[in-house]
Protein backbone atom coordinates (compact mmCIF):
# COMPACT_ATOMS: atom_id res chain seq x y z
CA UNK A 1 0.00 0.00 0.00
CA UNK A 2 1.42 3.24 -1.02
CA UNK A 3 0.63 6.39 1.36
CA UNK A 4 -0.93 8.48 -1.20
CA UNK A 5 -3.31 5.15 -2.76
CA UNK A 6 -4.37 1.90 -1.99
CA UNK A 7 -4.65 1.17 -6.23
CA UNK A 8 -3.59 2.68 -9.66
CA UNK A 9 -6.29 4.06 -11.87
CA UNK A 10 -5.64 0.98 -14.50
CA UNK A 11 -6.05 -1.15 -11.60
CA UNK A 12 -9.47 -1.53 -10.31
CA UNK A 13 -11.81 -4.51 -11.44
CA UNK A 14 -14.88 -6.24 -10.72
CA UNK A 15 -13.36 -8.39 -7.83
CA UNK A 16 -13.19 -4.72 -5.84
CA UNK A 17 -16.22 -3.73 -6.12
CA UNK A 18 -17.74 -2.91 -2.38
CA UNK A 19 -14.25 -2.01 -1.31
CA UNK A 20 -13.06 1.31 -0.22
CA UNK A 21 -10.22 2.92 -1.98
CA UNK A 22 -7.81 5.77 -2.39
CA UNK A 23 -6.94 6.49 -5.97
CA UNK A 24 -4.63 9.99 -6.77
CA UNK A 25 -4.10 11.21 -10.29
CA UNK A 26 -4.90 13.88 -13.29
CA UNK A 27 -8.33 15.28 -13.44
CA UNK A 28 -8.82 14.49 -17.04
CA UNK A 29 -12.59 15.30 -17.76
CA UNK A 30 -15.48 16.56 -16.11
CA UNK A 31 -18.75 16.20 -16.99
CA UNK A 32 -21.66 17.71 -14.72
CA UNK A 33 -24.92 16.39 -15.51
CA UNK A 34 -27.32 18.28 -12.62
CA UNK A 35 -26.37 20.29 -9.69
CA UNK A 36 -24.98 17.69 -7.65
CA UNK A 37 -24.26 14.45 -10.12
CA UNK A 38 -21.26 14.62 -12.53
CA UNK A 39 -18.99 12.16 -13.73
CA UNK A 40 -14.87 12.64 -13.66
CA UNK A 41 -12.42 11.02 -15.47
CA UNK A 42 -9.08 10.56 -13.19
CA UNK A 43 -5.91 9.78 -14.69
CA UNK A 44 -2.63 8.18 -13.38
CA UNK A 45 0.45 6.62 -14.91
CA UNK A 46 -1.59 3.16 -15.11
CA UNK A 47 -4.60 4.49 -16.80
CA UNK A 48 -8.20 5.58 -16.15
CA UNK A 49 -11.05 5.20 -13.67
CA UNK A 50 -14.21 6.99 -13.71
CA UNK A 51 -15.34 8.85 -10.57
CA UNK A 52 -19.34 9.43 -10.06
CA UNK A 53 -20.27 12.59 -7.99
CA UNK A 54 -23.36 12.04 -6.18
CA UNK A 55 -23.41 14.55 -3.57
CA UNK A 56 -23.34 18.38 -2.67
CA UNK A 57 -20.41 18.30 -0.67
CA UNK A 58 -18.22 16.68 -3.24
CA UNK A 59 -19.81 18.77 -6.53
CA UNK A 60 -18.36 21.40 -4.18
CA UNK A 61 -15.18 20.62 -4.92
CA UNK A 62 -14.99 19.49 -8.55
CA UNK A 63 -16.88 22.55 -9.99
CA UNK A 64 -14.48 24.63 -9.29
CA UNK A 65 -11.25 22.64 -10.35
CA UNK A 66 -9.35 23.07 -13.68
CA UNK A 67 -8.90 20.19 -15.39
CA UNK A 68 -5.42 18.48 -15.17
CA UNK A 69 -5.53 19.27 -11.19
CA UNK A 70 -3.97 16.00 -9.54
CA UNK A 71 -6.23 14.96 -7.04
CA UNK A 72 -6.19 12.26 -4.18
CA UNK A 73 -9.34 10.46 -3.80
CA UNK A 74 -11.11 7.82 -0.98
CA UNK A 75 -14.51 6.18 -2.12
CA UNK A 76 -16.11 2.83 -2.72
CA UNK A 77 -15.90 0.87 -5.78
CA UNK A 78 -19.27 -0.25 -7.26
CA UNK A 79 -20.21 -2.16 -11.07
CA UNK A 80 -21.07 0.60 -13.21
CA UNK A 81 -24.35 0.26 -14.91
CA UNK A 82 -23.52 1.20 -18.34
CA UNK A 83 -20.23 -0.62 -18.83
CA UNK A 84 -17.46 0.59 -21.14
CA UNK A 85 -15.61 -2.80 -23.01
CA UNK A 86 -12.91 -0.13 -24.45
CA UNK A 87 -11.45 0.25 -21.23
CA UNK A 88 -9.55 -1.91 -18.54
CA UNK A 89 -11.75 -0.41 -15.64
CA UNK A 90 -14.89 0.08 -17.47
CA UNK A 91 -16.94 -2.54 -15.55
CA UNK A 92 -16.36 -0.50 -12.63
CA UNK A 93 -16.54 3.15 -11.01
CA UNK A 94 -15.62 5.16 -7.58
CA UNK A 95 -18.50 7.35 -5.71
CA UNK A 96 -15.93 9.53 -3.89
CA UNK A 97 -16.51 10.16 0.08
CA UNK A 98 -13.17 12.63 0.18
CA UNK A 99 -11.67 14.61 -2.37
CA UNK A 100 -8.39 16.62 -1.57
CA UNK A 101 -6.69 18.74 -3.88
CA UNK A 102 -3.26 18.33 -4.44
CA UNK A 103 -1.87 20.24 -7.01
CA UNK A 104 -4.48 22.73 -9.06
CA UNK A 105 -4.18 23.64 -12.58
CA UNK A 106 -4.14 27.63 -12.59
CA UNK A 107 -4.76 27.82 -15.75
CA UNK A 108 -8.30 27.68 -17.15
CA UNK A 109 -6.85 26.91 -20.78
CA UNK A 110 -4.30 24.65 -22.16
CA UNK A 111 -1.64 24.59 -24.58
CA UNK A 112 -3.88 21.55 -26.13
CA UNK A 113 -6.07 18.72 -25.55
CA UNK A 114 -3.58 16.50 -23.19
CA UNK A 115 -5.43 13.55 -25.64
CA UNK A 116 -4.93 14.56 -28.78
CA UNK A 117 -1.41 16.61 -27.86
CA UNK A 118 -0.13 14.87 -30.71
CA UNK A 119 -2.20 16.86 -33.22
CA UNK A 120 -0.64 20.33 -31.58
CA UNK A 121 2.03 22.56 -32.90
CA UNK A 122 5.55 21.15 -32.61
CA UNK A 123 6.87 24.49 -30.57
CA UNK A 124 3.80 24.12 -28.44
CA UNK A 125 4.34 20.36 -27.69
CA UNK A 126 8.27 20.84 -26.74
CA UNK A 127 7.76 24.51 -24.79
CA UNK A 128 5.34 22.49 -22.56
CA UNK A 129 7.20 19.25 -23.17
CA UNK A 130 5.22 18.12 -19.60
CA UNK A 131 1.92 18.30 -20.87
CA UNK A 132 2.29 16.13 -23.80
CA UNK A 133 4.20 13.85 -22.00
CA UNK A 134 0.60 13.03 -19.31
CA UNK A 135 -0.75 12.09 -23.33
CA UNK A 136 -0.78 8.52 -22.68
CA UNK A 137 0.00 7.63 -26.47
CA UNK A 138 2.97 10.25 -26.01
CA UNK A 139 3.95 8.50 -22.86
CA UNK A 140 3.95 5.23 -24.07
CA UNK A 141 6.83 5.58 -26.25
CA UNK A 142 9.06 6.53 -23.57
CA UNK A 143 8.05 3.35 -21.96
CA UNK A 144 8.97 1.54 -24.66
CA UNK A 145 12.51 3.17 -24.77
CA UNK A 146 12.84 2.11 -20.84
CA UNK A 147 12.25 -1.35 -21.76
CA UNK A 148 14.15 -1.57 -25.36
CA UNK A 149 17.44 -0.42 -22.96
CA UNK A 150 16.18 -2.59 -20.24
CA UNK A 151 16.64 -5.66 -22.48
CA UNK A 152 19.57 -4.41 -24.24
CA UNK A 153 21.51 -3.97 -21.57
CA UNK A 154 20.02 -7.83 -20.50
CA UNK A 155 21.19 -9.07 -23.56
CA UNK A 156 25.06 -7.80 -23.33
CA UNK A 157 25.25 -8.93 -19.93
CA UNK A 158 24.38 -12.40 -20.84
CA UNK A 159 26.98 -12.24 -23.83
CA UNK A 160 29.87 -11.25 -20.93
CA UNK A 161 29.93 -7.60 -21.57
CA UNK A 162 31.24 -5.85 -18.85
CA UNK A 163 29.04 -2.10 -18.88
CA UNK A 164 31.36 0.60 -18.26
CA UNK A 165 30.72 4.22 -18.28
CA UNK A 166 33.72 6.48 -20.02
CA UNK A 167 34.43 10.38 -19.46
CA UNK A 168 31.87 12.88 -20.70
CA UNK A 169 34.63 15.91 -20.26
CA UNK A 170 37.26 15.13 -22.27
CA UNK A 171 39.58 16.10 -25.86
CA UNK A 172 38.71 17.71 -28.53
CA UNK A 173 39.49 15.31 -31.44
CA UNK A 174 38.56 15.36 -35.36
CA UNK A 175 35.73 13.15 -35.52
CA UNK A 176 33.76 14.00 -38.70
CA UNK A 177 31.52 16.56 -36.86
CA UNK A 178 31.38 19.72 -34.59
CA UNK A 179 32.23 19.67 -31.48
CA UNK A 180 30.83 20.99 -28.11
CA UNK A 181 33.20 22.63 -26.19
CA UNK A 182 33.65 23.55 -22.24
CA UNK A 183 35.50 26.39 -20.95
CA UNK A 184 37.70 24.90 -18.17
CA UNK A 185 38.08 27.36 -15.50
CA UNK A 186 41.32 26.25 -13.87
CA UNK A 187 43.02 26.41 -17.41
CA UNK A 188 42.09 29.44 -18.86
CA UNK A 189 41.73 29.73 -22.51
CA UNK A 190 41.62 25.48 -22.70
CA UNK A 191 38.59 23.63 -23.12
CA UNK A 192 37.25 20.46 -22.26
CA UNK A 193 34.77 18.68 -25.42
CA UNK A 194 31.48 16.48 -24.63
CA UNK A 195 32.34 12.78 -26.50
CA UNK A 196 31.20 13.15 -29.97
CA UNK A 197 31.32 9.20 -29.65
CA UNK A 198 33.48 7.02 -26.94
CA UNK A 199 35.57 5.94 -29.75
CA UNK A 200 38.79 6.15 -28.15
CA UNK A 201 37.93 5.12 -24.81
CA UNK A 202 36.80 1.94 -25.88
CA UNK A 203 39.53 0.85 -27.88
CA UNK A 204 41.84 2.03 -24.92
CA UNK A 205 40.07 -0.08 -22.42
CA UNK A 206 40.90 -3.00 -24.90
CA UNK A 207 44.33 -2.14 -24.89
CA UNK A 208 43.98 -1.85 -21.08
CA UNK A 209 43.01 -5.93 -21.42
CA UNK A 210 39.20 -5.44 -21.12
CA UNK A 211 37.92 -8.16 -23.30
CA UNK A 212 34.15 -7.23 -23.75
CA UNK A 213 32.67 -3.62 -23.50
CA UNK A 214 29.38 -2.01 -23.79
CA UNK A 215 27.35 0.81 -22.05
CA UNK A 216 24.14 2.88 -23.35
CA UNK A 217 26.56 6.07 -24.35
CA UNK A 218 25.65 9.47 -24.24
CA UNK A 219 26.94 10.80 -27.74
CA UNK A 220 26.92 15.07 -28.44
CA UNK A 221 27.57 16.25 -32.02
CA UNK A 222 27.36 20.14 -32.93
CA UNK A 223 24.76 19.32 -35.97
CA UNK A 224 21.79 20.00 -37.55
CA UNK A 225 18.38 18.00 -36.52
CA UNK A 226 16.81 16.05 -39.70
CA UNK A 227 14.25 13.22 -39.09
CA UNK A 228 16.01 10.44 -37.80
CA UNK A 229 18.69 12.32 -36.03
CA UNK A 230 18.32 14.55 -33.08
CA UNK A 231 20.63 17.34 -33.01
CA UNK A 232 22.81 18.16 -29.63
CA UNK A 233 22.95 14.57 -28.12
CA UNK A 234 22.07 11.22 -28.63
CA UNK A 235 22.36 7.61 -27.26
CA UNK A 236 24.06 4.04 -28.84
CA UNK A 237 24.99 0.92 -27.95
CA UNK A 238 28.39 1.03 -27.91
CA UNK A 239 30.42 -1.77 -27.58
CA UNK A 240 33.98 -3.19 -28.69
CA UNK A 241 35.61 -6.91 -28.50
CA UNK A 242 39.41 -7.54 -28.27
CA UNK A 243 40.67 -10.55 -30.27
CA UNK A 244 37.98 -9.99 -32.58
CA UNK A 245 37.19 -9.67 -35.99
CA UNK A 246 34.12 -8.63 -38.21
CA UNK A 247 32.07 -12.10 -37.97
CA UNK A 248 32.66 -12.12 -34.25
CA UNK A 249 30.78 -8.55 -34.37
CA UNK A 250 28.28 -9.54 -36.76
CA UNK A 251 27.27 -12.95 -34.38
CA UNK A 252 26.62 -10.44 -31.18
CA UNK A 253 24.29 -8.00 -33.04
CA UNK A 254 22.55 -10.70 -35.09
CA UNK A 255 22.24 -12.74 -31.85
CA UNK A 256 20.92 -9.41 -29.57
CA UNK A 257 18.82 -7.32 -31.91
CA UNK A 258 16.68 -9.47 -33.94
CA UNK A 259 14.51 -10.78 -30.52
CA UNK A 260 14.36 -7.58 -29.20
CA UNK A 261 12.71 -5.89 -32.71
CA UNK A 262 10.62 -9.04 -32.53
CA UNK A 263 9.15 -9.08 -28.73
CA UNK A 264 8.81 -4.76 -28.92
CA UNK A 265 8.29 -3.81 -32.28
CA UNK A 266 5.30 -2.50 -33.96
CA UNK A 267 5.93 -5.46 -36.35
CA UNK A 268 7.02 -9.02 -34.54
CA UNK A 269 8.91 -10.48 -37.59
CA UNK A 270 12.70 -9.64 -37.89
CA UNK A 271 15.56 -10.86 -40.00
CA UNK A 272 17.37 -14.05 -38.46
CA UNK A 273 20.61 -14.56 -38.20
CA UNK A 274 22.90 -14.51 -40.70
CA UNK A 275 21.61 -10.78 -41.81
CA UNK A 276 21.72 -10.45 -45.65
CA UNK A 277 25.61 -8.45 -46.66
CA UNK A 278 26.28 -6.41 -49.67
CA UNK A 279 29.45 -4.56 -50.80
CA UNK A 280 29.12 -0.83 -50.34
CA UNK A 281 29.49 -0.66 -54.53
CA UNK A 282 27.31 -3.44 -54.79
CA UNK A 283 24.78 -1.64 -52.94
CA UNK A 284 24.99 1.68 -54.48
CA UNK A 285 24.57 0.23 -57.65
CA UNK A 286 21.76 -2.15 -57.28
CA UNK A 287 20.02 -0.04 -54.53
CA UNK A 288 20.91 3.53 -55.11
CA UNK A 289 22.17 3.72 -51.67
CA UNK A 290 24.37 2.62 -48.67
CA UNK A 291 21.38 2.01 -47.08
CA UNK A 292 18.66 0.03 -48.60
CA UNK A 293 15.42 -0.85 -47.68
CA UNK A 294 15.28 -4.23 -48.39
CA UNK A 295 11.28 -4.47 -48.00
CA UNK A 296 11.22 -3.02 -51.33
CA UNK A 297 11.65 -5.36 -54.40
CA UNK A 298 12.54 -2.85 -56.64
CA UNK A 299 16.20 -2.59 -58.34
CA UNK A 300 18.42 0.16 -60.25
CA UNK A 301 19.35 -0.73 -63.53
CA UNK A 302 21.85 0.91 -66.01
CA UNK A 303 20.34 2.43 -68.88
CA UNK A 304 23.20 4.77 -70.29
CA UNK A 305 23.94 3.05 -73.72
CA UNK A 306 20.59 3.63 -74.65
CA UNK A 307 19.59 6.60 -73.70
CA UNK A 308 22.53 8.85 -73.68
CA UNK A 309 22.68 9.83 -76.68
CA UNK A 310 18.73 9.91 -77.32
CA UNK A 311 18.63 13.98 -77.76
CA UNK A 312 17.47 14.61 -73.98
CA UNK A 313 20.08 17.41 -72.52
CA UNK A 314 19.75 16.18 -69.14
CA UNK A 315 21.16 12.68 -70.50
CA UNK A 316 24.35 13.89 -72.65
CA UNK A 317 27.24 13.10 -71.42
CA UNK A 318 25.95 11.52 -67.97
CA UNK A 319 25.00 7.97 -66.19
CA UNK A 320 21.21 7.16 -66.59
CA UNK A 321 19.58 4.83 -64.45
CA UNK A 322 15.96 3.75 -64.23
CA UNK A 323 13.84 1.93 -61.94
CA UNK A 324 11.01 -0.01 -63.43
CA UNK A 325 7.82 -0.90 -61.42
CA UNK A 326 5.74 -3.73 -62.73
CA UNK A 327 1.55 -3.31 -62.91
CA UNK A 328 1.59 0.68 -61.57
CA UNK A 329 -1.98 1.85 -61.49
CA UNK A 330 -0.52 5.52 -60.36
CA UNK A 331 -1.94 8.50 -62.40
CA UNK A 332 -0.19 11.17 -64.30
CA UNK A 333 -0.54 13.76 -61.94
CA UNK A 334 0.12 11.27 -58.75
CA UNK A 335 3.60 10.36 -60.81
CA UNK A 336 4.53 14.11 -61.48
CA UNK A 337 3.99 15.00 -57.86
CA UNK A 338 6.41 11.82 -56.62
CA UNK A 339 8.99 12.99 -59.36
CA UNK A 340 8.70 16.54 -57.60
CA UNK A 341 9.10 15.18 -54.32
CA UNK A 342 12.28 13.27 -55.62
CA UNK A 343 13.62 15.78 -56.91
CA UNK A 344 13.43 17.83 -53.14
CA UNK A 345 15.00 14.79 -51.54
CA UNK A 346 17.43 14.24 -53.66
CA UNK A 347 18.46 17.57 -54.91
CA UNK A 348 18.73 16.27 -58.42
CA UNK A 349 14.96 16.11 -60.93
CA UNK A 350 14.11 12.46 -61.87
CA UNK A 351 12.12 11.76 -65.00
CA UNK A 352 9.70 8.83 -66.02
CA UNK A 353 7.92 6.92 -69.22
CA UNK A 354 5.40 4.51 -69.12
CA UNK A 355 4.72 1.37 -71.18
CA UNK A 356 1.07 1.28 -72.05
CA UNK A 357 -1.02 -1.46 -72.40
CA UNK A 358 -0.89 -1.51 -76.30
CA UNK A 359 2.81 -1.78 -76.17
CA UNK A 360 3.27 2.05 -76.66
CA UNK A 361 5.76 4.20 -74.32
CA UNK A 362 3.89 7.09 -73.25
CA UNK A 363 4.27 9.89 -70.82
CA UNK A 364 7.07 12.13 -69.18
CA UNK A 365 10.09 11.72 -71.66
CA UNK A 366 8.48 9.15 -73.75
CA UNK A 367 9.08 10.68 -77.12
CA UNK A 368 12.72 11.45 -76.82
CA UNK A 369 13.07 7.15 -76.50
CA UNK A 370 10.63 6.52 -78.84
CA UNK A 371 12.80 4.93 -81.44
CA UNK A 372 15.02 2.28 -78.98
CA UNK A 373 11.16 1.63 -77.72
CA UNK A 374 12.21 -2.43 -78.52
CA UNK A 375 15.89 -2.34 -76.70
CA UNK A 376 14.48 -0.38 -73.48
CA UNK A 377 11.60 -3.30 -73.59
CA UNK A 378 14.25 -6.17 -73.71
CA UNK A 379 17.19 -4.05 -71.59
CA UNK A 380 14.47 -3.62 -68.76
CA UNK A 381 12.31 -6.72 -69.57
CA UNK A 382 9.09 -3.93 -69.38
CA UNK A 383 5.79 -5.18 -69.71
CA UNK A 384 2.66 -3.43 -70.56
CA UNK A 385 1.75 -1.54 -67.66
CA UNK A 386 5.31 -0.93 -66.23
CA UNK A 387 5.77 2.55 -65.34
CA UNK A 388 9.99 3.68 -65.77
CA UNK A 389 11.65 6.43 -63.31
CA UNK A 390 14.83 7.68 -64.56
CA UNK A 391 17.46 9.54 -63.29
CA UNK A 392 20.89 11.08 -64.86
CA UNK A 393 24.03 12.92 -64.00
CA UNK A 394 27.61 12.38 -62.75
CA UNK A 395 27.99 9.14 -61.10
CA UNK A 396 27.11 10.27 -57.22
CA UNK A 397 23.71 12.11 -58.03
CA UNK A 398 22.30 9.68 -60.76
CA UNK A 399 22.57 7.00 -57.82
CA UNK A 400 21.52 8.93 -55.10
CA UNK A 401 18.09 9.90 -57.50
CA UNK A 402 17.84 6.52 -58.21
CA UNK A 403 18.11 5.44 -55.09
CA UNK A 404 15.43 8.26 -53.83
CA UNK A 405 13.35 7.07 -56.65
CA UNK A 406 12.82 3.70 -55.80
CA UNK A 407 11.83 4.42 -52.26
CA UNK A 408 8.98 6.38 -53.58
CA UNK A 409 8.18 3.68 -55.80
CA UNK A 410 8.10 1.25 -53.62
CA UNK A 411 5.73 2.60 -51.04
CA UNK A 412 3.68 4.80 -53.18
CA UNK A 413 3.01 1.71 -55.96
CA UNK A 414 1.27 -1.82 -54.53
CA UNK A 415 2.35 -4.85 -54.39
CA UNK A 416 6.63 -3.55 -54.17
CA UNK A 417 7.12 -3.25 -50.39
CA UNK A 418 6.06 -5.75 -47.49
CA UNK A 419 5.95 -3.26 -44.90
CA UNK A 420 5.25 -5.33 -41.88
CA UNK A 421 8.46 -6.35 -40.60
CA UNK A 422 12.29 -5.46 -39.70
CA UNK A 423 14.87 -6.18 -42.63
CA UNK A 424 18.88 -6.05 -41.21
CA UNK A 425 21.30 -6.15 -43.69
CA UNK A 426 25.33 -5.40 -43.14
CA UNK A 427 26.65 -3.45 -45.79
CA UNK A 428 30.58 -4.29 -46.00
CA UNK A 429 33.78 -3.29 -47.92
CA UNK A 430 33.85 0.23 -47.91
CA UNK A 431 36.12 1.65 -49.65
CA UNK A 432 39.54 3.21 -47.37
CA UNK A 433 40.06 6.97 -49.65
CA UNK A 434 38.13 8.73 -51.98
CA UNK A 435 38.69 12.29 -53.66
CA UNK A 436 37.53 15.12 -51.57
CA UNK A 437 35.22 16.95 -53.14
CA UNK A 438 36.70 20.36 -51.96
CA UNK A 439 40.17 19.58 -51.72
CA UNK A 440 40.45 17.32 -55.19
CA UNK A 441 43.25 15.72 -53.35
CA UNK A 442 42.95 12.15 -51.13
CA UNK A 443 40.64 11.59 -47.85
CA UNK A 444 39.84 9.04 -45.38
CA UNK A 445 35.85 7.95 -46.90
CA UNK A 446 34.54 6.96 -43.73
CA UNK A 447 36.34 5.84 -40.27
CA UNK A 448 40.41 6.55 -40.32
CA UNK A 449 41.07 3.89 -37.96
CA UNK A 450 39.70 1.19 -40.08
CA UNK A 451 41.71 -1.54 -40.89
CA UNK A 452 42.54 -1.45 -44.41
CA UNK A 453 41.78 -4.66 -46.15
CA UNK A 454 45.43 -6.11 -46.71
CA UNK A 455 46.84 -4.53 -43.58
CA UNK A 456 50.39 -3.11 -44.44
CA UNK A 457 50.68 -4.45 -47.69
CA UNK A 458 47.95 -3.20 -49.52
CA UNK A 459 48.64 0.13 -48.27
CA UNK A 460 52.59 -0.33 -49.41
CA UNK A 461 51.57 -1.41 -53.02
CA UNK A 462 49.44 1.78 -53.04
CA UNK A 463 52.22 4.13 -51.68
CA UNK A 464 54.34 1.99 -54.98
CA UNK A 465 51.67 3.12 -57.06
CA UNK A 466 51.56 -0.73 -57.66
CA UNK A 467 47.18 -0.22 -56.96
CA UNK A 468 44.98 2.52 -56.91
CA UNK A 469 44.48 3.79 -53.24
CA UNK A 470 40.64 4.23 -54.27
CA UNK A 471 40.17 0.41 -54.39
CA UNK A 472 41.78 -0.05 -51.36
CA UNK A 473 38.63 -1.47 -49.01
CA UNK A 474 38.28 -0.92 -45.55
CA UNK A 475 37.23 -3.55 -42.77
CA UNK A 476 34.62 -1.17 -41.93
CA UNK A 477 30.60 -2.21 -41.93
CA UNK A 478 27.13 -0.57 -41.29
CA UNK A 479 24.28 -2.11 -39.75
CA UNK A 480 21.09 -1.17 -41.53
CA UNK A 481 17.33 -1.96 -41.02
CA UNK A 482 14.22 -1.04 -43.32
CA UNK A 483 16.69 1.64 -44.82
CA UNK A 484 17.71 3.34 -41.65
CA UNK A 485 21.55 3.53 -40.82
CA UNK A 486 21.49 2.40 -37.21
CA UNK A 487 25.33 2.30 -36.81
CA UNK A 488 28.83 2.36 -38.32
CA UNK A 489 31.61 -0.23 -37.18
CA UNK A 490 34.88 -1.43 -38.09
CA UNK A 491 38.26 -3.74 -37.48
CA UNK A 492 40.20 -1.32 -35.77
CA UNK A 493 44.22 -0.55 -36.74
CA UNK A 494 45.12 -1.29 -33.93
CA UNK A 495 49.25 -1.58 -34.93
CA UNK A 496 50.83 1.94 -34.95
CA UNK A 497 52.99 0.95 -38.41
CA UNK A 498 49.82 0.46 -40.30
CA UNK A 499 48.37 3.62 -38.58
CA UNK A 500 51.24 5.71 -39.58
CA UNK A 501 51.26 4.66 -43.13
CA UNK A 502 47.40 4.87 -44.02
CA UNK A 503 47.40 8.41 -42.67
CA UNK A 504 50.89 9.03 -45.04
CA UNK A 505 48.57 8.78 -47.98
CA UNK A 506 46.86 11.88 -47.07
CA UNK A 507 49.35 13.53 -46.23
CA UNK A 508 49.93 13.48 -42.61
CA UNK A 509 52.80 12.05 -40.76
CA UNK A 510 53.57 10.10 -37.61
CA UNK A 511 53.62 13.56 -35.85
CA UNK A 512 50.25 14.98 -36.96
CA UNK A 513 49.14 11.67 -35.93
CA UNK A 514 50.78 11.71 -32.12
CA UNK A 515 49.11 15.18 -32.25
CA UNK A 516 45.67 14.42 -33.01
CA UNK A 517 45.58 11.12 -31.11
CA UNK A 518 48.49 11.10 -28.67
CA UNK A 519 46.69 8.68 -25.88
CA UNK A 520 45.64 6.03 -28.36
CA UNK A 521 48.24 6.07 -30.42
CA UNK A 522 51.05 5.48 -27.45
CA UNK A 523 48.61 3.02 -26.10
CA UNK A 524 48.61 0.74 -29.12
CA UNK A 525 52.80 1.21 -28.65
CA UNK A 526 52.61 -1.31 -25.64
CA UNK A 527 51.25 -3.96 -27.53
CA UNK A 528 47.57 -3.46 -28.65
CA UNK A 529 44.79 -6.53 -29.20
CA UNK A 530 43.21 -6.41 -32.84
CA UNK A 531 39.74 -5.51 -31.83
CA UNK A 532 36.33 -4.35 -33.62
CA UNK A 533 33.56 -2.68 -32.42
CA UNK A 534 30.27 -1.41 -33.55
CA UNK A 535 27.65 1.22 -31.73
CA UNK A 536 23.85 1.33 -33.12
CA UNK A 537 22.01 4.08 -32.34
CA UNK A 538 19.53 3.38 -29.80
CA UNK A 539 17.31 6.59 -30.42
CA UNK A 540 17.17 5.23 -34.32
CA UNK A 541 16.22 2.02 -32.92
CA UNK A 542 13.54 2.99 -30.73
CA UNK A 543 12.28 4.84 -33.76
CA UNK A 544 11.71 1.96 -35.50
CA UNK A 545 10.30 -0.22 -33.20
CA UNK A 546 7.50 2.53 -32.61
CA UNK A 547 7.05 3.12 -36.36
CA UNK A 548 7.74 6.87 -35.44
CA UNK A 549 9.40 8.96 -38.14
CA UNK A 550 10.77 11.68 -36.32
CA UNK A 551 13.03 10.88 -33.82
CA UNK A 552 11.42 13.37 -31.48
CA UNK A 553 8.93 11.27 -30.67
CA UNK A 554 11.07 8.87 -28.35
CA UNK A 555 13.00 11.18 -27.01
CA UNK A 556 11.87 12.10 -23.39
CA UNK A 557 12.80 16.03 -23.34
CA UNK A 558 14.13 16.51 -27.65
CA UNK A 559 15.36 19.87 -28.69
CA UNK A 560 13.79 21.57 -31.90
CA UNK A 561 15.19 22.06 -35.01
CA UNK A 562 17.28 24.54 -34.08
CA UNK A 563 19.02 22.39 -31.22
CA UNK A 564 17.16 25.13 -29.22
CA UNK A 565 15.22 23.56 -25.39
CA UNK A 566 12.20 26.21 -25.72
CA UNK A 567 10.95 24.40 -22.46
CA UNK A 568 13.90 25.49 -20.51
CA UNK A 569 15.29 27.98 -22.73
CA UNK A 570 18.36 26.74 -23.50
CA UNK A 571 21.14 27.80 -24.77
CA UNK A 572 20.72 30.63 -22.39
CA UNK A 573 23.14 34.02 -21.73
CA UNK A 574 24.89 33.97 -18.46
CA UNK A 575 25.89 36.48 -16.50
CA UNK A 576 29.48 38.55 -16.94
CA UNK A 577 30.69 37.16 -13.87
CA UNK A 578 30.17 33.66 -15.22
CA UNK A 579 32.08 34.75 -18.14
CA UNK A 580 34.92 36.43 -16.14
CA UNK A 581 35.40 33.37 -13.94
CA UNK A 582 36.09 31.44 -17.13
CA UNK A 583 38.37 34.29 -19.03
CA UNK A 584 36.08 34.20 -22.01
CA UNK A 585 35.06 37.30 -23.51
CA UNK A 586 31.83 37.66 -25.90
CA UNK A 587 33.03 39.49 -29.37
CA UNK A 588 29.81 39.54 -32.15
CA UNK A 589 30.34 39.10 -35.14
CA UNK A 590 30.38 42.38 -37.55
CA UNK A 591 26.98 42.52 -39.87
Amino acid sequence: MMQSRTHTCGELRMEHVGNKVTLAGFMENVRIVGSNFAFVVLRDFYGTTQLVIESEEMMAIIKDLNKESTLQVAGVVRERASKNPKLDTGDIEVVPERIEVLGRCRHNALPFEISRSREADELQRLKYRYLDLRNPAVKDKIILRCQVVAALRKAMMEHNFLEITTPILTASSPEGARDYLVPARKHPGKFYALPQAPQQFKQLLMTSGFDRYFQIAPCFRDEDARGDRSPGEFYQLDMEMAFACQDDVFTIIEDVLPPIFAKYGTYNIASAAPFRRIAYNDSMETYGSDKPDFRIDLIVQDITDIASDCGFEPFRDNLVKAVVVSDCKLARKAVDKLMSEVEVQAGNKAYWFRLDDSGELVGGIAKFLADRKDTLIEKLDLKPGCLVGVSAGKKDAALKTAGVLRNKFGAACDGHMDREKYEFCWIVDFPMYEIGDESGELEFCHNPFSMPSGGLETLLKAERGEINPLDIMANQYDLVCNGVELSSGAVRNHDPEIMIKAFELVRLGEEDVKAKFPAMYNAFTYGAPPHAGIAPGVDRMVMLLAGEESIREIIPFPMNKSAQDVMMGAPSEVTQKQLDELSIAIVKKEE
